[in-house]
Formats: C-alpha cells, sequence, structure tokens
C-alpha cells in the first residue's frame, strides 16, 4: 500500500480524526527527516551565525548538577521551555511552583528523555489542587554510562554516572474571585543526589570509594509566582486569556564549592484566539557565589496550537548562548491520557539521529468535580435570573444563595442579591406609603 494512501484507508475503517493524526505524524516524520539529513556546511553555518549574534558565554558550566537544567519532557519542552506563566499542566512542576494552584485537573505523568549520545533522563510528577491550595510531587534521575581505558584501549572501571531530584511541591491562590483569577505563589523544596562511580589510579587499580569524594547531595528551593487576566481578548470564555508570571530557581548552597544553576525568570503567555497559545520566557542566572561569573540571559519563545479536541501541536525555540535549540512536538490524548513527542535539535552540538527524543504520558484524574459545580452554580443562577424576570422573587433568592452555597466567590449571585434586596425595599416603602394614603 502507498505510503500516503494509507491515511485514507485509516479514515475509511477508523474515522476522520484519526486521518489528521496519521497526516500529522507523517509531517512530523517528513520534518524530522529533513532535520536529520541537514548538511553539515549548512548546520555549522547556523550555528556559527547565531555565535556572532550571542558570543561565546566565557561563564557557562560552572554550575553543579546540570539535570537541574534539562527537562523532563511533555509539553513545555515542546515549548522550548518557555512554560514559567503557562503552568497549566504538570509540567509547571519544573518551571514556577505557583502553577500547582491553579492546575485545572489532577495529573500524574511519566516521562522518558533520550538526551545527549548515552545520557537518559526518567521522570515522574503527580499534582493536585483542593480549591486554592495546591500539591505536587515529582522526580527525575539522569544517568549516563561511565566507562575507563588504559593506555591500551582496554576497559579497567565501569558504571553509571546519574544525578537525581526529587521534588516537593506547594502553592496557595490568593484573593481569588470571580473577576480576579488571584495571586498563586508558591514553593519547591528540592534534594538533589550526584553518584559518581569508582574511578582508577595511574596503574589501572580501581581506588576503592574513589567516586565517593566527588558524590554529594544537596538541598534547594524555587519560588514563584502566577496571575492570569484577560487582555486584548477575541473569543468568548470565562478562561483567562494572559498570564505573567516571576520565578526564581534552584536557591540554595553551593555543591562542594559549585555554585547551584541559579536563575530568575519573568514569563508572560497570550492566548488571542481560542486555539492558539504563544509565551514568552527571559531567564537571569544568577551565581550565588560570584555575580560576577553569573552566565549570560537568554529567552525562550514557545507556541501551541489545538488542532483538534484530541491533537495539539507545539513547537519553540531556545535562544542561549552555547545552548540554542529548536524544538517540535505533538500531544494527543485519548480517553484521558495523553502522549507527549517533542524533538529537539541542539545547534551546538553533533547531530545523531534521535538523540533529542523524549516521551511522556499523562493521565488526567480528574477536577474533583470542580466542573460540575462550575455548571450547577451557572444553572442556579440563570434559573433566578428567570425568577426574577417574573417578580417571583424568593425563588431568585433562593436559586441565588444556592449558587453562593456552592461557590462562594460566584460574585454574579452575590451582586444579583443585593439588586434583591434593593427591590424589595423600595417595594416596601410604596407598599408602606400607599397604606398611609388611605
Amino acid at each position: 500500500m502507498d505510503l500516503f494512501l494509507f491515511p485514507i484507508y485509516i479514515n475509511n475503517r477508523m474515522g476522520k480524526q484519526w486521518n489528521i493524526f496519521f497526516y500529522f505524524i507523517f509531517l512530523f516524520s517528513a520534518v524530522l527527516a529533513g532535520a536529520l539529513n541537514t548538511d553539515a556546511d549548512d548546520y555549522g553555518s547556523v550555528s556559527d551565525y547565531l555565535d556572532s549574534i550571542y558570543g561565546i558565554d566565557d561563564n557557562a558550566g560552572l554550575t553543579a548538577f546540570p539535570v537541574l537544567n534539562v527537562p523532563m519532557g511533555g509539553r513545555s519542552e515542546g515549548m522550548a521551555t518557555a512554560f514559567s506563566a503557562v503552568s497549566d499542566d504538570i509540567s509547571f512542576i519544573e518551571y514556577n511552583p505557583a502553577g500547582s494552584a491553579l492546575l485545572p485537573r489532577s495529573e500524574l505523568a511519566f516521562f522518558h528523555n533520550n538526551w545527549i549520545a548515552d545520557t537518559k533522563i526518567e521522570g515522574a510528577a503527580f499534582a493536585t489542587r483542593i480549591k486554592d491550595l495546591g500539591l505536587a510531587a515529582g522526580g527525575k534521575w539522569l544517568y549516563t554510562p561511565f566507562t575507563e581505558y588504559n593506555l591500551y584501549g582496554e576497559r579497567v572501571s565501569k558504571g553509571y554516572y546519574s544525578e537525581a531530584v526529587a521534588i516537593l511541591n506547594g502553592s496557595y491562590n490568593f484573593l481569588s474571585s470571580y473577576y480576579f483569577s488571584g495571586l498563586s505563589a508558591g514553593v519547591n523544596l528540592k534534594g538533589a543526589f550526584r553518584f559518581v562511580p569508582d574511578y582508577t589510579d595511574n596503574d589501572d587499580n580501581i581506588i576503592a570509594n574513589s567516586g565517593r569524594s566527588q558524590s554529594t547531595a544537596m538541598v534547594m528551593a524555587d519560588i514563584g509566582t502566577l496571575t492570569r487576566f484577560d487582555l486584548l481578548k477575541f473569543y468568548y470564555s470565562r478562561e483567562r486569556n494572559s498570564s505573567a508570571a516571576l520565578v526564581i530557581k534552584n536557591l540554595g548552597p553551593p555543591a562542594q564549592g559549585d555554585p547551584l544553576p541559579t536563575v530568575i525568570t519573568a514569563a508572560f503567555s497570550y492566548k488571542p484566539l481560542r486555539p492558539f497559545l504563544i509565551a514568552f520566557d527571559f531567564s537571569q542566572p544568577f551565581n550565588l557565589m560570584d555575580p560576577r561569573l553569573s552566565e549570560k540571559p537568554y529567552f525562550a519563545l514557545g507556541t501551541a496550537v489545538s488542532v483538534t479536541d484530541f491533537l495539539s501541536m507545539r513547537m519553540g525555540v531556545l535562544f542561549k548562548a552555547g545552548g540554542t535549540r529548536l524544538t517540535l512536538g505533538s500531544a494527543v490524548t485519548l480517553n484521558k491520557v495523553a502522549l507527549d513527542i517533542n524533538y529537539s535539535l541542539d545547534l551546538l552540538t553533533q547531530m545523531q539521529p534521535l538523540n533529542r527524543i523524549s516521551i511522556g504520558v499523562r493521565f488526567d484524574l480528574g477536577d474533583q468535580g470542580r466542573r460540575q459545580t462550575a455548571d450547577r452554580v451557572s444553572t442556579l443562577y440563570l434559573a433566578g435570573l428567570d425568577a426574577y424576570s417574573l417578580r417571583n422573587y424568593s425563588e431568585a433568592r433562593y436559586n441565588w444563595e444556592e449558587a453562593l452555597s456552592l461557590d462562594p466567590k460566584f460574585e454574579p449571585a452575590r451582586e444579583s442579591l443585593r439588586v434583591l434586596e434593593g427591590q424589595e425595599t423600595i417595594e416596601r416603602r410604596i407598599d408602606e406609603m400607599q397604606r398611609l394614603d388611605f
């Protein structure tokens, strides 16, 4: 069967949605193939051009725990890490700890990332929200084979170099109401561990516990804020279309004399149309041991488009001296399970097939009935308006009070009750005046 006729066959057998899905997979594969077959001279020219703009960062690589700078995967990586202000799925745990208090639904996710050569990253995270309180936990593990050879090419030592990070998250959304989404503030408490395998001496003998001197454990914290609002909104929805965030990540003491990769990020996201999202992150690394050795600032620009109810696409670019990166990704959601696939092209390292592929699986665990409650509140509010228009004030009062009992922040019902009380006061005064006249 011809490759490009296969989606038509799928359409006839399984429906139009699958046709769209397979056409996108073929398009994605074509982009991948084009990227992987880029001419070496062209590839070098792009890299050299970007170097001429940003220059070389002499302070790069001075920080400890590189695992903190490598994304687990998911939608955030597909948007080139421009996610601090978006933070609307479980990827927030790496970018903005304030995101859990505004998370629409509880999620459980698992990630696998083929990063550089044989380096891999495994990750898992869980997040939930109880009213204005968000809670989450997660972790990731980076590992790469460590092999030592002698002068004769014989292997004398082997093992795995690995780094792991565990994250506990908590956040709260302050001052939220019907008209204001609130200001969310959150904290990540993180513990990190680095393991270095034993190595040999000059006589090719393994030194017992030699890796322990370079292995270490550290604690650190992230602090973040997030708010959402409407700005130049061209569609109707109660969902806010813009977000702003400020985050400080990896605050902590040095690890064996090396500073942590502390960074301050200011971010903004905007959704001009319902299916289209654009996000921008500006980050300034900060060397807490010696600010003069801080890395150069960098920024990320990402976009996401919802093609159908079950298919979304995203892409982005990270502009960073010594680490410019392009990303392309997609997510397919079926029966509350989302599959995220991302491809990243690092312009400053040697390209190898599939060495920048990450896969994530997210499970939608529900919203604890928030959507059902919101629908019930809206129904009660509209029923109150109907009763009020018919001058059935007692029924209107009952419906609006019921709405407020379910959602005390539903201001339209409170405002309607105030109008009703004013109306009833006026009618009582009119009745009193009419009785006095007689």
